[in-house]
């Protein structure tokens, strides 16, 4: 790998010191020195474990907001009763229609030569209330396996997450979401399911997608759902304390990646 690196280094370095010998000899007719383009195969000799992917949330790619047994998320509540904090006024509910065209789409990613496809679940998707007892929805759970099965049949492996900031609304219309420590357990349940219903195709997981964004944009300055903050730091919020309610959505938030993390080692792994 070392040798690789500096093969690297050499290219980058030759082609500094062509467009050095260009700067200096401007006037004169020899050609700069340069470094012949790497392409795709040279990177794979090069970097044989690098990942060449993509990557996307569902909220801003799926659409179908309304559809086949979805609940709401607090992203769905946040756009559609308040417009105004976005900045054209649009929501997620058609976006890229990804729910509907995702064989289109992994088509695309096959073309592009992509190795692996990071995409999250819609909670509220599979859990419409967000806990077992309230349900799951099959057809969510079939939208899923059938992204997954397309991804692997075109040589595309899946990279799942299991929450990029779409808290199902019914849990924080019950309890406040991410300000209770029920959202522990309820997340713990729902990571469980997916590892049933998934992990014999995805063996990728990552729990929790920026954590610090929830917390901060959220909860501290409220420019993201559920637009939380201090009446001092802006009258415009929709209530909140910017002093206290980040440290318990992070606190919230850390102990639900433990217990998703903890589940899987000793019940998945």
């Amino acid at each position: 790998m070392a040798l690789q690196f500096r093969s690297l280094l050499f290219c980058v370095l030759l082609l500094l010191l062509g467009l050095a010998l260009a700067n200096t000899n401007a006037a004169g007719t020899d050609p700069p020195v340069v470094c012949a383009t790497l392409n795709r195969t040279d990177f794979d000799i090069l970097f044989p474990e690098f990942t060449f992917g993509a990557g996307s949330a569902s909220y801003q790619v799926e659409g179908a907001a309304n559809e086949d047994g979805k609940g709401p998320s607090v992203w769905d509540t946040f756009t559609h009763d308040h417009p105004e904090k976005i900045a054209d006024g649009s929501n997620g509910d058609v976006a890229v229609d990804q729910y509907h065209r995702y064989k289109e789409d992994v088509a695309m990613m096959k073309d592009m030569g992509l190795d692996s496809y990071r995409f999250s679940i819609s909670w509220s998707r599979i859990l419409p209330m967000g806990t077992l007892s309230g349900g799951i929805n099959k057809k969510g759970i079939e939208y899923y396996n059938n992204l997954t099965n397309e991804l692997l049949r075109n040589g595309i492996e899946p990279l799942v997450t299991l929450f990029h900031w779409d808290v199902p609304q019914a849990l924080v219309d019950e309890y406040g979401g991410l300000l209770s420590p029920r959202i522990v357990d309820d997340f713990k349940a729902y990571a469980d399911l997916c590892y049933k219903e998934f992990g014999d195709r995805v063996k990728h997981w990552t729990t929790l997608n920026e954590p610090y964004t929830v917390s901060n944009h959220g909860y501290t300055i409220g420019i993201h759902a559920p637009g939380r903050c201090s009446d001092w730091y802006n009258p415009k919020c929709l209530g909140g304390d910017s002093g206290t309610e980040p440290y318990l959505v992070t606190h919230h938030l850390l102990l639900s990646h433990a217990a998703a993390v903890q589940l899987y080692r000793e019940k998945y792994q």
